[in-house]
């Protein structure tokens, strides 16, 4: 019987060819290749920080609609296909805190859910940054946020200007920690006339080590504002300074351990000479604005004529835009990583400095796997 003569597989079927873009490894890797830039925001007022970036991208913004339901709940809705894809969101934080970050979650889940490759949060500024530390019966807040946006499937995180640095180590994932200073600073020189005969201030010794890094690039001198207001004698009879009632509790004898000190602060002084300067207050946040209406003011009796306050994140909150028309100080700078345009109406002292062409820049880093170097030049760890 003659022996039949077996084809190789691969000449069997060499005929059939998929459909290309169905299974075609090129056409696969070509789809992967796109991203796309989201705003998680409901609000319209919160979306012109991503119109700047998408525009400096050359690129259009996703489509979606977020919006809250009658009953207050938040909804995401995607209107594109995004398999495969490296998905940027971009959220800024209005006064509606938790309302802006579930619309973060509730996105990033959709995304999740939709097949994106990688999704990256653009928070520029860092909700609940404040609550990074451990209190007497409290909670690490930060920490959970950061648990719950890797949950919701974040696999990247930029921000700038964090609260502490060591926020950081909450993720589980890459965190780009970017900073606004060469921007303020740029300010500073270019709208300050004069600027020669300023002097960089902290208004707490917490803050000594951000103005130490402004000083030093600016080749200007440094104070530090240490102390408290001295209390009235009202503050004294209300009696809120009074030792807290303590229960009776046993302790075992031998175990008595030596009463710590309480701590009290000294009558407000100024480390550094102000007179006849322009004295520069810089922060990384600005909420409650009570803290620098009174830095001002000492300032002014120390002999300063002019005082401006430079912070990368403008909260703002409560009656912040009326204290700071009615207070001493001349100027208040911040960046546009919060919303802020009611707060401008209400007080034209303060001023804007777009940083949307950092975080554009950032985004078409990561999207190209180039390094982040660039954007952390001169930068130190201390800074």
């Amino acid at each position: 019987m003659p022996r039949k003569l077996l084809l190789p597989y691969k000449s069997v079927f060499s005929h059939f060819r998929a459909p290309r873009g169905l299974h075609d490894p090129l056409a696969m890797n070509a789809a992967r290749s796109g991203y796309r830039v989201f705003s998680a925001n409901s609000t319209a007022a919160s979306t012109e920080l991503a119109k700047k970036i998408t525009e400096r991208l050359g690129a259009e913004l996703g489509k979606s609609v977020v919006y809250q339901e009658t009953n207050g709940e938040t909804r995401v809705e995607i209107k594109e296909s995004v398999r495969g894809q490296d998905i940027f969101i971009i959220q800024t934080i209005p006064r509606d805190v938790n309302t802006a970050v579930m619309e973060l979650l509730i996105m990033a889940y959709a995304l999740k859910t939709s097949c994106a490759r990688n999704i990256i949060g653009v928070i520029p500024y860092f909700p609940y940054s404040k609550q990074s530390k451990m209190r007497k019966r409290g909670s690490i807040v930060c920490k959970l946020l950061a648990s719950m946006l890797a949950k919701a499937g974040l696999t990247h995180i930029i921000t700038m200007d964090l609260h502490q640095k060591e926020i950081q180590g909450f993720f589980s994932f890459p965190v780009d920690n970017l900073r606004a200073s060469p921007f303020l600073l740029q300010y500073i020189q270019e709208e300050i006339p004069d600027y020669r005969n300023a002097v960089i201030v902290a208004k707490s010794p917490g803050a000594a080590k951000r103005a130490q890094s402004y000083a030093e690039r600016l080749r200007l001198g440094l104070a530090v504002i240490h102390g408290e207001a001295q209390c009235t004698e009202q503050d004294m009879d209300d009696g809120r300074h009074s030792p807290p009632m303590l229960k009776n509790a046993t302790v075992h004898p031998g175990l008595e351990l030596p009463l710590m000190m309480a701590k009290e602060k000294p009558p407000i002084t100024v480390v550094g000479d102000v007179g006849g300067r322009i004295a520069i207050i810089v922060d990384d946040i600005i909420d409650d604005v009570e803290s620098f209406v009174a830095a001002a003011e000492i300032l002014k009796e120390r002999g300063a004529y002019k005082i401006f306050v430079m912070a990368t994140h403008g909260l703002l909150s409560a009656d912040a835009p009326r204290l700071i028309e009615e207070s001493s100080i001349d100027e208040v700078v911040v960046t546009n990583t919060v919303p802020h345009e009611v707060q401008k109406l209400q007080c034209p002292k303060i001023k804007t400095v777009d940083i949307s062409l950092i975080l554009s820049e950032a985004i078409r880093r990561i999207h190209n796997g180039e390094s982040m170097a660039y954007l952390f030049r001169n930068i130190t760890v201390d800074d």
